[in-house]
């Protein structure tokens, strides 16, 4: 094998490796039925889930905490291309804080073709 075959080989290697890294995985479902709402605490919750993607203050005592997180499609961990493909959906989950405890734990899904229905009318009857 020449030097030059080699060096491409390497290279094809190395991106390929490069593929396989990436962010570290949340799964919020399940991390969601790990907060009890009236028992867990902030830190708590800061330890199931890390720190919030977003922070909102509803009043002086109370706090809301959102934690958000893009489902991507298959074509989307492809490097380089995957950016050029839309997310397959996402997940959310909203905390809300009184002080230092949780009043209210919600977990939100959504997927990119959830409404795809409505593009489709093919089996309503017209009426004249």
């Amino acid at each position: 094998m020449t030097h030059c075959a080699r060096t491409l080989v390497c290279l094809a290697l190395l991106v390929l490796l490069g593929a396989c890294t990436g962010s570290p995985v949340r799964h919020l479902a399940s991390d969601a039925a790990l907060i009890k709402p009236g028992v867990s605490t902030r830190d708590e919750v800061l330890t199931y889930l890390g720190d919030p993607d977003s922070r909102q203050t509803i009043s002086d005592t109370a706090e809301r905490w959102v934690y958000y997180e893009e489902r991507q499609s298959t074509l989307q961990q492809a490097p380089y291309l995957g950016k050029l493909f839309n997310a397959k959906g996402y997940e959310q989950i909203v905390v809300t804080f009184e002080g230092d405890s949780v009043v209210d734990v919600g977990y939100s899904s959504f997927d990119a073709d959830e409404y795809g229905w409505s593009e489709d009318f093919g089996w309503q009857e017209k009426r004249e």
